[in-house]
């Protein structure tokens, strides 16, 4: 239950991050119709789960709760696209460069139809 609770307050943290750092760079951007606020959310979030993800590696430096609040906390509701970098880059980094680029494919292709289900299905209610 404290490890719920734990991610809970890291996806708290990194929510009105998001909500925050996007808006900010969407204001800076002058309002462009690019989505660059959620692109710098994604890059910022892959940077930071590369650089953690480094440290765990090779220093063990977090602790598992330390993990579950800045990983699956914090930067799952940051950006998801974190873990997806991350997954890709393991696979690639071992040597699974079919299935890292499959993963871009299909995450790319699945993703887009699930926006365009979703806007159709809106209609619907």
């Amino acid at each position: 239950m404290l490890k719920l609770v734990i991610i809970g307050a890291g996806g708290c943290v990194g929510a009105i991050l998001r909500y925050l750092v996007a808006g900010i760079v969407h204001r800076l951007a002058q309002a462009s119709a690019f989505p660059v606020g959620t692109l710098t959310v994604n890059v910022v979030g892959c940077l930071l789960i590369g650089i953690g993800g480094g440290l765990m590696e090779s220093r063990q430096l977090f602790s598992p709760e330390w993990r579950a609040f800045l990983f699956v906390g914090g930067l799952g509701s940051f950006t998801t696209f974190s873990t997806f970098g991350l997954e890709t880059f393991n696979l690639a980094k071992d040597g699974q460069w079919l299935s890292s680029c499959g993963n871009v494919g299909i995450s790319l292709a699945l993703g887009l139809a699930a926006v365009l289900a979703g806007h159709m299905l809106s209609r619907l209610i």
